[in-house]
């Protein structure tokens, strides 16, 4: 009798390290296309830039510890934290503000705590919290989407001048070509009204560039939850949270709190829940964990963006959750097989 010859082994082996941060590279490219197109040159530059300081301060730092160099950065962990960062600084962000926003993610946040899978904190939202504190001005200036300036046709500020703003001077030719977000126009109102914020604002009025971006960056997360590299737990809370708590506000008092479909699509929501919120390091651990994690950051999200000093609450909300993933995962681990139940909570 024949027999069939399958092929062995049956258990796959699991993706490395750098396959994985290949992947959420991979991932962010519908993200990029996007905010190139709508935002300029300016975010490429970025990226360049970002990726450039943070191989240069990886390899500085490993040498210092008396690693190999090599084998440290063939991990893509610094690219992916530098792809992170510069994703969302402004695509006008001076260059000296990218040099100092990498260092603080990889020497500070990162290698002062001992590299890959030991820091407690999201380094590239440390440094993005950082920054954005001790800059405000520059951190604040976005560029003007093309759609907004179509008055005589879209204008696309050149490569050679957007090299010009970011690493020449500022406010010369920049102010022509930035404006506030769309949460910055929604949170300084002057007293306005929901509806007549969104009757007068010009950001308001072509917000369509903001929703194209969420998209790609959800087409980005739809790619990596397919490919196995998160678990839907903390995006799917984070969102629903956001989403739940923002119906609460907007149903009892449509005048003075955007609409639910607006938090979730404008700002860096969808590239937080997918790209930020899901780091394996700094967040929650087990699956019921992750819910809680995520749910966590999707209220504070909302609670600063609607009564603090930002207008984007995401890394505040994120590092928050940072400090509360130990607890969190503390009392949701799960069951261990061949125990009756769970061990959680602080024992003596």
């Amino acid at each position: 009798m024949a027999l069939i010859r399958v092929t062995s082994p049956h258990v796959h082996k699991p993706a490395g390290t750098s396959e994985v941060m290949r992947l959420v590279i991979l991932a962010t490219l519908p993200g990029i296309c996007a905010m190139t197109f709508f935002f300029g040159w300016g975010t490429l530059i970025n990226l360049v830039l970002a990726c450039s300081l943070a191989l240069l301060f990886e390899a500085l730092c490993v040498k210092a510890r008396k690693r190999p160099v090599s084998f440290y950065l063939k991990d893509y962990s610094a690219l992916v934290t530098a792809v992170l960062l510069a994703l969302s600084l402004p695509p006008f962000a001076p260059w000296w503000l990218i040099a100092v926003a990498v260092f603080v993610a990889i020497v500070i946040a990162k290698q002062l705590y001992g590299g890959m899978g030991q820091n407690p904190f999201n380094p590239a939202m440390i440094a993005y919290a950082l920054v954005l504190i001790s800059f405000p001005i520059e951190m604040t200036r976005w560029t003007a989407p093309f759609v907004m300036q179509a008055g005589d046709g879209w204008q696309v500020l050149s490569f050679p001048d957007t090299l010009h703003v970011i690493f020449g001077g500022w406010q010369a030719t920049a102010d022509a070509f930035t404006s506030a977000t769309p949460l910055d126009e929604m949170r300084h109102r002057a007293g306005m009204t929901t509806t007549e914020v969104w009757r007068d604002s010009p950001v308001l009025a072509n917000i369509g560039a903001w929703h194209a971006v969420s998209a790609a960056y959800l087409m980005g997360g739809i790619f990596l939850l397919y490919k196995k590299i998160f678990t839907w737990h903390t995006p799917a809370s984070l969102l629903l949270s956001l989403g739940v708590i923002s119906l609460l506000f907007f149903a009892i008092s449509p005048d003075n709190y955007a609409s639910p479909i607006f938090q979730l699509t404008v700002g860096a929501t969808v590239f937080g829940a997918f790209f930020i919120a899901t780091d394996p390091v700094s967040a929650a651990t087990s699956n019921i964990g992750k819910i809680w994690y995520g749910a966590g950051i999707g209220l504070l999200i909302f609670v600063i963006r609607t009564w603090g000093n930002y207008p984007d609450a995401v890394a505040f909300s994120v590092l928050i959750m940072n400090l509360a993933a130990p607890f969190i995962d503390q009392y949701t681990q799960p069951r261990t097989y061949g125990h009756k139940s769970a061990n959680r909570g602080m024992k003596e």
